[in-house]
């Protein structure tokens, strides 16, 4: 790639001393030619072009190259379109042609037209700062601006948040718009180079999503990618934001960006078309079909769906409670793992209505959350429900319930290794459970019982706020960090809750 580098200080273009002597220590190492890549920016351009005509007036062969790919402005001013991230493809041909032994006029020509068919478009959902300064514009937190620079200028268009594919389509249309005089000519069956960008606060989980975007953007557009490139090309400092870069090419451009280089951030690029389609995996074989599940629009049905639709809005509103009270021991993210389960429940009673058997009913919900909810979580009370629900087979008594709830407790503590007393979820199962053995008492009240069930649940979840962690992500955790009571033992005793509630809704008596 490069021979050289000149830095100047942060955003700054660096001094005509600096680059004269850049090109004075190229030459003297016996360059039989020197090409300076310059994005497009007035200090650049100045600084650069002074010391290359005094470097000229020294006797060097010295060019000039200046990139403008930015693709924002529908007008450009005067100064014309930026240099952005699409120069570090200049440079990568220009070197694999130097290294090819191609003339300075070969190369200067090469990148010339390589530059002209080339755009990029950048998109934030921050400013940056310079070290000890203020960020360099205000974005609300549910705003993205479109259209930036390198140096944390602000773009031309701020906009709502959008999710990634809808962000990207937003992109590429700015970016081909034939009313944008800075737009990029697109045609079905145009070949390109994309590049993925990391402005410089994006993590690899982003990057990577926004990279499948814009690859089954493009495809849908017709256009073949002959390779693709993720990562920190060009950064602005710490901006959470990313650019595209596409540079239209035919099989010399792919070679050049294919050869070989020691620049040690050049990333291991697959050799090949991104979009060559594999045929289609066949769907695996489904194993042996369960029993129909009884389904109908009974009273029992009715009464099922009023319980889970309150079981679900109970989860979707704690939702941001259960995440705070996560962050102080795990990873911030029960309240999203349980309102999943509630979306995924919610949907499934879209679908059909669900089974009023009592053991169909919590093996179809067991079925649900296992496969939608996630984390450790969906795999516990996947394990409690299918263990419950064999219980109950052929059973409907209150008794059976109760049965039930210890058959679901010990397929956790089996398979989960926590006990009572770990600050986990099965503190307010474990409490609730053993409240539920009076089922077995002739003459119980299911209602009353289920409501000292549910107090014995919420003071046991409140009393894990002064226990030592001794299973989950919670154990890690120093004890003395440990101050708001365990998430998951919060979510059964709201569930255990909003079941009692929809049981006590007179549309919904138990029979």
């Amino acid at each position: 790639m490069l021979t050289g580098v000149v830095a100047g200080a942060v955003f700054a273009s660096p001094s005509v001393g600096s680059v004269l002597a850049a090109i004075r220590a190229v030459a003297q190492a016996g360059a039989a030619g020197i090409l300076l890549i310059v994005k497009n920016y007035t200090g650049d351009r100045l600084n650069f072009g002074m010391a290359l005509e005094r470097a000229r007036a020294e006797g060097a062969d010295v060019r000039m190259v200046v990139v403008g790919d930015d693709c924002a402005f529908a007008t450009p001013g005067k100064a014309g379109r930026r240099g952005i991230c699409g120069t570090v493809l200049i440079h990568k041909v220009a070197g694999a042609l130097a290294e090819a032994g191609a003339s300075l006029d070969e190369i200067e020509k090469k990148v010339t037209a390589a530059a002209k068919v080339m755009g990029t478009l950048g998109l934030s959902l921050s400013p940056c700062s310079i070290p000890g300064s203020k960020p360099s514009f205000q974005l609300a937190e549910d705003e993205m601006e479109l259209g930036l620079g390198i140096h944390g200028e602000a773009g031309v268009r701020r906009m709502k948040v959008l999710p990634a594919d809808k962000a990207v389509e937003t992109m590429l249309k700015h970016m081909t718009d034939q009313s944008n005089a800075s737009h990029l000519s697109l045609t079905p069956g145009s070949s390109v180079v994309l590049v993925v960008n990391n402005l410089g606060g994006l993590s690899c989980l982003e990057m990577g999503i926004v990279a499948g975007a814009a690859v089954r953007s493009l495809e849908n557009r017709g256009i073949r990618i002959a390779r693709a490139l993720v990562g920190s090309f060009m950064t602005a400092l710490e901006m959470a934001g990313v650019s595209l870069t596409l540079m239209l090419v035919d099989e010399e451009l792919v070679r050049l960006i294919d050869a070989k280089t020691t620049a040690m951030a050049w990333p291991n690029i697959l050799a090949g078309p991104v979009t060559t389609r594999r045929e289609e995996v066949p769907a695996p074989i489904e194993g042996p079909r369960k029993l129909q599940e009884e389904t109908g629009t009974g009273p029992g049905t009715a009464r099922v769906e009023r319980v889970l639709q309150r079981v679900c809005s109970t989860l979707l509103d704690m939702q941001d409670k259960l995440n705070e009270l996560d962050r102080g021991a795990g990873d911030g993210d029960c309240g999203h793992t349980h309102a999943r389960a509630a979306q995924a429940i919610q949907e499934w009673m879209r679908s059909r209505p669900p089974p009023a058997a009592p053991a169909q009913l919590l093996s179809a919900l067991a079925d649900v959350l296992l496969e939608q909810m996630g984390g450790s979580s969906g795999v516990l009370y996947g394990l409690f429900l299918t263990a419950a629900a064999r219980s109950l087979r052929g059973r409907s008594d209150f008794p059976a319930w109760a049965d039930a709830m210890d058959a679901g407790i010990e397929a956790m503590q089996r398979y989960g290794g926590a006990a009572p007393g770990d600050r986990t979820m099965l503190d307010s199962l474990f409490a609730a459970t053993q409240a539920l053995h009076s089922l077995r008492s002739p003459g119980a009240d299911p209602l009353q019982v289920l409501a000292a069930a549910v107090q014995r649940a919420e003071a046991a979840a409140e009393a894990t706020r002064h226990m030592e962690a001794g299973a989950g992500r919670a154990s890690y955790i120093r004890s003395s960090r440990l101050e708001q009571p365990d998430p998951g033992a919060v979510a059964v005793a709201a569930v255990l809750g909003a079941v009692l509630e929809g049981l006590r809704d007179p549309l919904g008596t138990p029979q």
